[in-house]
């Protein structure tokens, strides 16, 4: 037994001697660069390329079956230019693994390849000759021949190393271009089961969209080949360039990822991606950022996904502050029909130089991926602000509702109720269409005090500055706005002006904006009417509005801070202006407006008086000029007045003022382009001392923040003298008269005494 044992030893290795002779004798006496002009013909005959070989190929055969080539190059198609090179590339195998069926290669090395990928203008590549895609058809094996070579044959890669790789891929018909710059990988062993370092670096240039970056992967790769998974331990990718506008870009993630192909499974454990960079660099608008997201466990099965506890922190400083938001998801799952999410958590904090400002936002979220559909049905949001700006420096608020919204229609419905900074409110809005939306919403606030949110007056006058030219109105939005709706405010304050039950619907569309009706109650009175807004070219408004019962002196005090009218009446305005600035549309002001007050006063100025106290006069005094006094006021039972409006300028000439003992009319024009008066009255006295009636004449000019009111004392004179002098006149005519008819008497009864004498 022994000596069958030694005799087939002795076989083997005689078979083996046989077999290191016969590669040995061929190592020695094969020479590939013998062929190297066949090769070289045969790549010009098949493809119609020029293939270059400059450099000797080498091969090895023993302990490795290797062969290594240096400084080749591939032109186009039937052309010189050079299509791709390499410096080097090496390949080689281990021989003793082939003889029990296993392919273990031993090194592959690959230095300096330059490649040119075009796509032209007409959608074929300069590489479609290369492609061969009717041989390769011929040549696929079916998956039964595919899983009994993969079963016959083991992969076993000692080592993998690529370095200065720069591949570039242009398309013609966009103009895109992009670029892969000195790649370069390094792995370790590969081979199913065994963990394999890999490193990984490269550079991406692209114009469309603008990128350069580069980038870096750490990471242990396991693999079995035959179970089709796949693992990936201890990642660690960074990347860092300039990516669209964004710069100073760094990226970094880390953690743990599998696939389980046959079960249709993938996982990332661990994961956390942190990004940083700069938006919109050298702008005023610039941002910089720092970004995290966290997940945990994420996994996907059959397309079921869940996740637990995502999160995503950033940070935002830029013009408009410094920006804290963070975002959690409790808990995430998702299949080919529905998503869910437990409990949407937004959390942002926003700082300015002087206010900051604070945002909750919490929902659970359901979702119908089908139907593209997404539900917010428990949605709370919640608003602190603080700043010495804001009133009582502090400012909160909570809406709770929901939202609902269906991306295959197109449409939003949302409604919320709750506390809005410091207004209850109630609200229903709806959006259709996304690419040009139209929204309708019917709002209930009870109560609103806008000023409490606009800039403030200086309390005192600042230094005088340079004049900075008007800006033109801005209605550009007003153009694509789409808005049907109702307002609804049970006490609203704006410009100081104070309103009660306030109703106004608005539509938008097409650049023509309507508020009618526009009703409330306004100063013990209502006012009712209509305003439109036309932003299709030049800006107008026109405004239309019925004013019943209001109290004047409180209006105009708190509008316009003008302390000059007593009264309760009606006004009526039919107003239409036009401009690109606010000065223009004042002086192109069209239409008219009416006032009929009653039981008040012109405030400024006591007529009465200065009429009655003409007597007390110089026969110097003839014109002085006056300023309004605040504690003089003219009273009146009935004042009427109309004006007709052209081109900024409001003319009135049928003024009518009833006052006890006197009566005032008037004419002249107000200015509303420029903010000026320039009016005369006639104030009548109805009894004088003298027992007649005197006429003053007051003409009141200037702005509407410095009044002047010159007095005609010299006319109101020479009225009381003429009517003295017809007086006299009169006296003298019936004293001439008496005298007369006594004479005649006298003479009458002297002639009737001679006759009965």
């Amino acid at each position: 037994m022994k000596k069958i044992i030694k005799f087939i030893l002795l076989g083997i290795a005689a078979v083996l001697a046989l077999a290191v002779a016969g590669v040995a004798y061929f190592a020695l006496t094969f020479n590939p660069n013998d062929y190297k002009a066949k090769i070289i013909q045969v790549v010009k005959d098949s493809k119609q390329r020029n293939l270059r070989l400059d450099s000797d190929i080498k091969l090895s055969f023993f302990p490795n079956i290797g062969a290594q080539l240096s400084k080749v190059s591939l032109s186009e198609f039937k052309s010189d230019k050079e299509f791709a090179a390499v410096e080097s590339v090496r390949v080689s195998l281990a021989l003793l693994p082939l003889l029990s069926g296993r392919v273990v290669v031993d090194e592959v090395a690959l230095n300096g390849l330059k490649a040119t990928l075009i796509k032209r203008k007409d959608g074929t590549t300069n590489i479609d000759d290369l492609l061969g895609k009717d041989e390769v058809k011929a040549d696929v094996k079916q998956p039964d021949e595919q899983k009994k070579a993969s079963a016959q044959v083991k992969f076993d890669i000692a080592a993998v190393s690529i370095t200065t790789t720069n591949l570039t891929y242009r398309d013609e018909a966009s103009g895109a271009q992009y670029a892969i710059k000195d790649l370069n990988l390094h792995t370790g062993r590969i081979a199913a089961g065994v963990p394999s370092k890999i490193n990984l670096s490269l550079g991406v240039q692209a114009n469309k969209p603008k990128l350069d970056i580069s980038a870096q992967l750490k990471t242990t790769l396991t693999f079995d080949l035959d179970k089709q998974k796949y693992q990936l331990t201890g990642l660690d990718v960074q990347v860092s360039g300039t990516a669209l506008d964004i710069s100073n870009l760094n990226i970094k993630v880390s953690g743990d990822a599998s696939a389980d192909l046959p079960a249709q499974a993938f996982g990332a454990q661990k994961l956390s991606v942190h990004a940083t960079g700069l938006n919109n660099p050298g702008q005023k608008n610039k941002v910089s950022f720092d970004a995290t997201v966290n997940a945990p466990q994420l996994s996907v099965v059959k397309n079921k996904l869940s996740a637990d506890k995502l999160t995503l922190n950033a940070k935002l400083d830029g013009a408009f502050g410094n920006v804290i938001a963070s975002l959690s998801l409790p808990g995430v799952t998702a299949n080919e029909q529905t998503f869910k999410i437990s409990a949407l958590a937004l959390d942002v904090d926003v700082k300015q130089p002087e206010q900051t400002f604070k945002m909750k936002l919490n929902s659970p979220v359901f979702g119908s991926i089908s139907a593209q559909q997404i539900n917010l049905s428990d949605l709370v949001i919640a608003l602190q602000a603080t700043g010495d700006k804001l009133p009582n420096k502090s400012v909160s608020s909570e809406m709770k509702g929901s939202v609902q919204v269906d991306a295959k229609k197109e449409t939003v419905q949302a409604n919320f109720s709750g506390g809005l900074l410091q207004s209850k409110v109630k609200a229903k809005i709806g959006v259709k269409s996304f690419a040009k939306p139209a929204i309708s919403f019917d709002v209930d606030v009870d109560q609103f005090d806008a000023d409490l949110y606009l800039p403030k007056t200086p309390a005192t006058a600042a230094a005088p500055k340079a004049k900075e030219p008007e800006q033109p109105l801005d209605l550009s939005a007003l153009r694509t706005l789409d808005l049907d709706g109702s307002l609804r405010i049970g006490a609203l304050k704006v410009a100081n002006v104070k309103s009660s039950q306030l109703r106004v619907d608005v539509k938008a569309r097409d650049g023509l904006l309507t508020l009618n009706p526009l009703s409330a109650n306004l100063y013990q009175g209502s006012v009712s009417g209509s305003l439109s807004v036309n932003a299709q070219a030049t800006p107008s408004v026109s405004i239309k509005q019925n004013m019943t019962g209001i109290n004047i002196a409180p209006l105009l005090m708190d509008a316009l801070q003008l302390d000059m009218l007593e009264g309760k009446g009606n006004v009526v305005v039919d107003i239409a202006v036009q401009g690109n600035t606010v000065s223009a549309m004042k002086k192109s002001a069209q239409g008219s407006l009416s006032l009929n007050l009653a039981d008040g006063a012109v405030k400024g100025i006591n007529l009465p008086k200065l009429v009655q106290g003409v007597q007390s006069l110089g026969k110097s005094s003839t014109m002085q000029t006056l300023g309004m006094n605040k504690d003089e006021k003219t009273a009146f039972s009935e004042f009427k007045a109309s004006f007709k409006v052209n081109k900024g300028v409001a003319h009135n000439d049928d003024l009518a003022v009833q006052a006890p003992m006197l009566r005032i009319t008037g004419s002249g024009d107000v200015d509303i382009g420029n903010d000026s008066l320039n009016y005369t009255t006639k104030a009548t006295l109805s009894k004088t001392e003298g027992g007649g009636t005197a006429t003053l004449p007051v003409h009141l000019s200037g702005t509407f923040t410095d009044l002047k009111y010159k007095v005609d004392f010299g006319a109101m004179l020479v009225d009381v003298a003429k009517q003295k002098i017809e007086a006299k006149k009169e006296e003298v005519k019936a004293k001439v008269k008496e005298d007369a008819k006594a004479r005649l008497q006298e003479e009458l009864q002297k002639g009737l005494k001679g006759l009965f004498k």
